[in-house]
C-alpha cells in the first residue's frame, strides 16, 4: 500500500500549484489507484493548508484510531456495513475510529468484500419472458441476414427524464458486496425536471422534442408525437420517406402499445420492429443514447427547466455520427449476448 505520508506531500504539492481539492483527488486516484487517499482526507488536508498550517505530519489527538484487525473491529465494520453498504472507507473509519488502512483490510481480507457498481435490473424474468427475449433476438438476426439494409431502415426512440441535478456516478453509487454474491446492486434516482423524446437512425437524430411541463406521455399525446415524427422523417430523410420502407422501433410502454396507437400505425403502414418486454438492455435509447447524452450532465446543477433543455441539447449535439453507427453495431452484438445468456439480463458492452 502507498505511504500516506508520501501522498500528503503530493496533496501539499498540488495545493501549492493552485489545484483544487477535487482535481487533487482525481490525480491521486490516477497515481495510486485503490491505495489513494479518500476524498474527505484530501479535503481535510486542503482545509488545513488554507488555514496556514503547512505541516504534512498528523496532528496529535486523543483517541487515536485503532489499527488492529481483531474480532472486535471486524464486528464493528460488519455492523456498520450491514446498516448501509454504500458507506465509503473514509466514512467507516470515522464512524468506528478504526484506521483507514485497517478498515480496508477488514473489508477485503477479513470480510472478503469488494465494492461493486450499482446496476438497475428491471425485474426477475420468468421462463416465458426469457424465451421471448431469445426468440425476438433470433428473429432480428434473421432479418439482418436476409436484408443487409435492415438496420439502416430503423428509426428507434423513447422518452427519458432529464434532471436539474443528477448526482449519481458509477463511483458514488457503488456499494460493498461479498465476493461470493451477485456483483450488482439496485439503485435509483428520484428527481424529476423534464421529459424529452428522441428518435434516431444509424447516422443521427431524426426527431427530438421536449414534453411540456406537467404533461404525461399517454396514448393521445404519443399519437401527436408520431405525427410529428412522420413529418420529421419526410423533411429530413426524404429518401426513407419516398421509399416508404422505414421501420419504427420503440419499447412496450403503455402509451406505445395502446389500441389507438396501433390503429394509427396500421393505417399509416408503419411497421414495428419487435421488442421484448422488460428489456432496456436491448433498446438503443436505453443502452446508448440516454447514458451517452447524460454523461456530461451528471453532477451539474441547473437553475430551471430552460437551462436543463439548453444543456441537454448541447450534449445531444456533441454525439458524432460514428457513435450512432457504433450503437447499431452494439445492438446486434447484444442480440447474441441475450441468446447466449438464454434470455437472462447480461453485462453490457
Amino acid at each position: 500500500m502507498a505511504d500516506q505520508k508520501e501522498q500528503r506531500v503530493c496533496v501539499k504539492f498540488c495545493f501549492l500549484l493552485g489545484k483544487t481539492a477535487a482535481e487533487t483527488v482525481g490525480m491521486l486516484r490516477q497515481a495510486f489507484n485503490d491505495d489513494a487517499l479518500g476524498k474527505s482526507q484530501v479535503y481535510e488536508w486542503f482545509s488545513r493548508f488554507k488555514s496556514g498550517n503547512m505541516s504534512t505530519e498528523d496532528m496529535p489527538r486523543p483517541g487515536r484510531p485503532s489499527t488492529g484487525r481483531n474480532d472486535e473491529n471486524i464486528a464493528k465494520i460488519k455492523r456498520a456495513i450491514d446498516e448501509d453498504r454504500r458507506k465509503t472507507i473514509d466514512q467507516l473509519s470515522e464512524e468506528t475510529n478504526i484506521s483507514w488502512s485497517t478498515v480496508q483490510r477488514i473489508l477485503t481480507e477479513g470480510l472478503h468484500m469488494r465494492r461493486v457498481s450499482a446496476k438497475f435490473v428491471p425485474r426477475l424474468l420468468g421462463d416465458d419472458q426469457r424465451e421471448n427475449r431469445v426468440n425476438v433476438c433470433r428473429d432480428l438476426k434473421s432479418e439482418v441476414q436476409n436484408d443487409p439494409e435492415f438496420l439502416k431502415r430503423i428509426v428507434t426512440g423513447d422518452e427519458s427524464w432529464c434532471y436539474g441535478y443528477d448526482p449519481e456516478s458509477k463511483q458514488s453509487s457503488s456499494q460493498w458486496n461479498f465476493t461470493t454474491t451477485e456483483e450488482s446492486a439496485s439503485s435509483a434516482i428520484q428527481c424529476e425536471n423534464n421529459v424529452d423524446l428522441y428518435f434516431f437512425i444509424v447516422n443521427g437524430i431524426v426527431h427530438k422534442e421536449f414534453v411540456p411541463p406537467r404533461q404525461t406521455v399517454y396514448q393521445h399525446f404519443y399519437l401527436d408525437v408520431l405525427r410529428r415524427l412522420r413529418e420529421s422523417v419526410r423533411r429530413k430523410r426524404s429518401e426513407m420517406w419516398r421509399n416508404g420502407n422505414w421501420l419504427l422501433h420503440h419499447d412496450n410502454a403503455p402509451a406505445h402499445t395502446a389500441l389507438t396507437v396501433r390503429q394509427f400505425l396500421t393505417s399509416n403502414n408503419m411497421v414495428i420492429v419487435p421488442h421484448p418486454p422488460y428489456s432496456p438492455d436491448l433498446a438503443p435509447s436505453d443502452f446508448f443514447l440516454f447514458p451517452r447524452m447524460k454523461r456530461s450532465l451528471k453532477g451539474k446543477r441547473f437553475r430551471d427547466v430552460d437551462e436543463v433543455k439548453e444543456n441537454t441539447l448541447k450534449a445531444l449535439n456533441s454525439i458524432q455520427p460514428q457513435e450512432f453507427q457504433h450503437c447499431f453495431e452494439q445492438w446486434q452484438k447484444r442480440w447474441d449476448k441475450c441468446i447466449n445468456a438464454h434470455g437472462q439480463y447480461f453485462e453490457g458492452d
